[in-house]
């Protein structure tokens, strides 16, 4: 009998203690942390203190361009305190920073959005390799999921992009991306008609 319950003692110093937090996943423009909607009822919720948690986000954000989005992982405790973990921007972020692009394609793999070169992958998957979910990925993984990201919202991947030929690219862009939306601006109010 005390064999056993000593063998139980050991069991519930082993058995870590569960986690009752609540996680809240969203992306939060750096800089920007404001009570309104949708972060502020998202917060309120959770019976946080909006005021301090937008003052703390801000002032851990300062070093970010102001409205970059940022994925933010917040595990609210039963105390009502939080611990806030900040990612960096997503990968569609800074691959149409690199492309200087502000849209993807509307048929990603029948039409190209932009370029980017095989440095701006690596560059960019040297950044999202700090994000914890990804820091103990691989790099050469992590350049493949970057490229898969890449194709997946229009852009070629090149070894190298020459600069005149590529602002030459823009141009034309534009104006494509200028008629696209026009289409889509076109088949909104034919809809908001038929109704």
């Amino acid at each position: 009998m005390s064999k056993a319950g000593g063998k139980m003692k050991a069991l519930k110093k082993a058995v870590e203690k569960v986690n009752h937090s609540n996680l809240i996943r969203t992306n939060i423009p750096a800089g920007m942390a404001v009570a309104g909607p949708p972060l502020g009822p998202m917060l309120g919720q959770r019976g946080l203190n909006i005021a301090a948690f937008c003052k703390d986000f801000n002032a851990r954000t300062a070093n970010y361009k102001n409205g970059v989005p940022l994925p933010c992982r917040i595990q609210v405790r039963s105390d009502r305190s939080y611990e806030l973990t900040i990612h960096n921007p997503p990968a569609t972020f800074l691959l149409k920073q690199a492309a200087g692009i502000q849209r993807g394609a509307m048929s990603p793999g029948r039409e190209v959005a932009g370029k980017v070169s095989l440095k701006h992958i690596y560059e960019i998957a040297k950044i999202k390799q700090q994000d914890p979910p990804l820091q103990l990925t691989p790099l050469k993984q992590i350049c493949e999921l970057t490229i898969g990201v890449a194709h997946s919202i229009g852009l070629e991947v090149v070894r190298e992009i020459d600069p005149e030929e590529y602002g030459e690219f823009l141009k034309n862009r534009t104006s494509v991306v200028e008629e696209q939306l026009k289409e889509l601006q076109e088949k909104k109010e034919a809809k908001m008609l038929r109704k």
